[in-house]
């Protein structure tokens, strides 16, 4: 990791062999000396980080001044500074991540939905420490791991290029390769997102602190996971008796399909006595390993708005009356019933191909019936607020 004082001159980010230091606990100023340490670390945990993120970058775009980007810190904004055309890969991956996270969870009550020009990004629903931060935090750290990495291959960065570790020959189950192309350089990607990402994390070092960490990595790993060999055929009539190969990374789909069911077998963990850990809430329920998303709390009640615990809601979200899934009208609305409009719809039908080279296309008027959610009623509505 980068020494928390200081920056490495060479174009790499340098890295020291160990793991995250994340389980040490400021001593609180002013605190009974009697407090339990039970006490103190279920304090910790509940504490709200009411706070901007990082993840703003991707709504500043190509206006990106590290010195008023809102909530980095210190290490953040010296990395900024120092690698401005890396944060303009950030931001573009950050915008990727959110669309991603958003195709995930369309058909769900939190979609994932962003507040406009709010710095926290999506407002208070990321203070509960639950599993939809869980998500929010691994598909971010892996945003930005997929972001870097596709620009250094892109030639876009100055500090990074192709993977240089990729030369000489190989072999897989298929036999011998040469080393060609450009494989993608992922663990430059992890060793500056790990720098840039968990920088704030390790600065509070409080047990939200840590579950941030363990989701970050998770994220990071997951692109790596899909890294996938792809060769080129040399040889008599491209027998492949010789092959030149390279890594490179699987579309980032996969990275969020792959996340999205890591949050459906999310673990739900305490911190243990001295801090530097977890344990599981339920003695019933198996240890997590690296590759779990933890979380500490229960998800809010995302049916009603709630000002308090940031839930939008789901009334006016559209639904499917014939589905009996997430998107379906009746578990999309909680029970409250749906609104039925009959809309016209324009679009193109016939298309033909024409030599040489256009898709012609005539329009089409549809009309559909569109359900959307009832809101609730009032008085259910106040008790939420």
């Amino acid at each position: 990791m980068l020494s928390p004082n200081r920056l490495e001159a060479s174009p790499g980010i340098a890295l020291a062999p160990g793991r995250a230091e994340c389980g040490a606990f400021p001593r609180t100023a002013g605190a009974a000396p009697r407090l339990c340490l039970p006490l103190v670390l279920l304090l910790l945990a509940l504490t709200p980080r009411a706070d901007s993120s990082w993840w703003y970058i991707g709504a500043l775009g190509a206006r990106v001044i590290c010195d008023n980007i809102p909530g980095l810190v210190n290490k953040q904004r010296q990395l900024c500074q120092r690698y401005p055309d890396i944060m303009q890969s950030v931001g573009e991956g950050a915008k990727e991540w959110i669309r991603e996270c958003q195709h995930q969870f369309r058909h769900h009550r939190w979609n994932c939905s962003t507040l406009d020009r709010d710095h926290t990004v999506f407002g208070r629903v990321m203070l509960r420490s639950s599993r939809e931060a869980a998500f929010v935090y691994a598909i971010s750290s892996a945003g930005v791991v997929y972001a870097i990495t596709r620009a250094c291959s892109q030639g876009d960065l100055k500090a990074c290029s192709c993977d240089p570790l990729k030369r000489g020959r190989s072999k897989d189950e298929r036999g011998e390769f040469d080393w060609g192309g450009c494989s993608d350089n992922i663990n430059y990607g992890i060793r500056f997102a790990k720098a840039f990402v968990d920088a704030k994390e390790k600065k509070v070092k409080d047990a939200r602190a840590l579950m941030n960490l363990h989701n970050n990595r998770c994220g990071r790993m997951a692109v790596k996971r899909f890294l996938k060999l792809e060769c080129k055929c040399h040889g008599v009539s491209g027998s492949c008796t010789l092959r030149t190969c390279w890594l490179a990374m699987s579309d980032f789909r996969k990275t969020g399909d792959y996340l999205r069911k890591k949050y459906n077998g999310a673990i739900q963990v305490t911190m243990n006595q001295d801090g530097t850990g977890f344990m599981v809430a339920n003695k019933n329920f198996r240890k997590p390993t690296k590759t779990d998303l933890v979380y500490f709390e229960n998800s809010p009640d995302y049916c009603v708005m709630d000002k308090s615990a940031g839930s939008l809601g789901t009334a006016g979200r559209v639904c499917n009356k014939m589905s009996r899934g997430t998107d379906g009208c009746e578990v999309m609305c909680c029970g409250r019933g749906y609104d039925t409009t009959r809309v016209t719809r324009i679009t193109k039908c016939e298309c033909k191909f024409h030599w040489c080279c256009a898709v012609r296309c005539k329009e089409c008027e549809d009309t559909v019936d569109v359900h959307t959610c009832k809101a609730p009623k009032r008085a259910e509505w106040l008790d939420q607020t």
